[in-house]
């Protein structure tokens, strides 16, 4: 007799996610092989995600939903499945994140998650050396899923200069990224301004800090440390944060001036130089 790994539902998105894979799949009277065969996968797979010890992705549940005809559900499922990956301290952060009406950031050291190619948080994830590195991937490109809504957040991002220049997973990496960033140019929610290294000394040399305003809750900060991330809605904090942020604003360069910064580090720090010859003979 087969030993059936018994799943319990209320433990995790993760677990209820395999559970409801398994009702539904029996229910259709299918094999792991016979789903996997229709959704161009293993039955192995199936039965790994089923008994949670594999994460499934955005493309396998709207696959399930196909073919299952489950209206949805593993595709509303798989977001609380890969938020459910993110670093256990992150996770009020990312879904307090995800209800905002309103997002401030100043980043010193790195782009804003949210703006992450997926080639550069890779390579920001990895130097914390975790063994789920793809999951984390995973969840970090979920989260950017707020930005596609038909009314997302109105955010604003101040990246210091520093962000450009740093070369966060290799030259082709940084281009895409840059590449990226300027994508936003011309985004309705979207803006992005860069403070210059001639502004000197600033009201931020602290570090990054994210601001979250609500629709009918308080305002929220958010800050982090080496290890673990912190948020506060006390007034006082709030207040001082939305100083701070005005001054940087103030000091950085205007979106179209932050956009011309943009492209100039990305063609002379970034060029692709992988066909030199095509180059010498343009």
């Amino acid at each position: 007799m087969t030993n059936i790994q018994t799943l319990d539902p209320s433990a995790s998105p993760l677990d209820y996610y395999g559970w409801e894979l398994r009702r539904q799949r029996e229910a259709s009277g299918l094999t792991q092989g016979q789903l996997g065969d229709i959704i161009f996968c293993t039955g192995s797979l199936i039965g790994q995600i089923e008994t949670t010890k594999k994460v499934p992705t955005r493309e396998f549940s709207e696959r399930l939903d196909a073919a299952l005809g489950t209206d949805g559900v593993f595709s509303r499922l798989i977001g609380l499945v890969l938020r459910s990956q993110l670093p256990t301290w992150f996770q009020p952060y990312a879904e307090m994140e995800s209800c905002a009406a309103y997002i401030s950031t100043y980043q010193a050291q790195l782009v804003y998650g949210l703006l992450q190619t997926e080639g550069y948080a890779r390579a920001v994830l990895a130097t914390g050396m975790p063994d789920d590195l793809e999951n984390l991937v995973a969840a970090r490109m979920e989260r950017q899923r707020i930005l596609e809504r038909e009314r997302p957040p109105l955010a604003w991002a101040v990246l210091d200069e520093a962000v450009l220049h740093r070369p966060i997973g290799g030259r082709e990496v940084m281009r895409k990224q840059l590449q990226r960033l300027l994508d936003f140019a011309d985004h309705h929610w979207m803006r992005i301004q860069v403070l210059p290294f001639a502004a000197g000394e600033h009201a931020s040399l602290a570090g990054s800090f994210t601001a979250m305003r609500f629709d009918d809750d308080p305002d929220i900060v958010y800050t982090e440390d080496v290890i673990s991330g912190h948020m506060t809605a006390s007034p006082d904090t709030v207040r001082e944060a939305a100083l701070r942020y005005a001054h940087l604003q103030a000091a950085a360069l205007s979106v179209e001036d932050s956009a011309a910064l943009i492209t100039r580090v990305m063609e002379e720090r970034y060029e692709d130089r992988s066909r030199p010859e095509e180059r010498a003979v343009a």
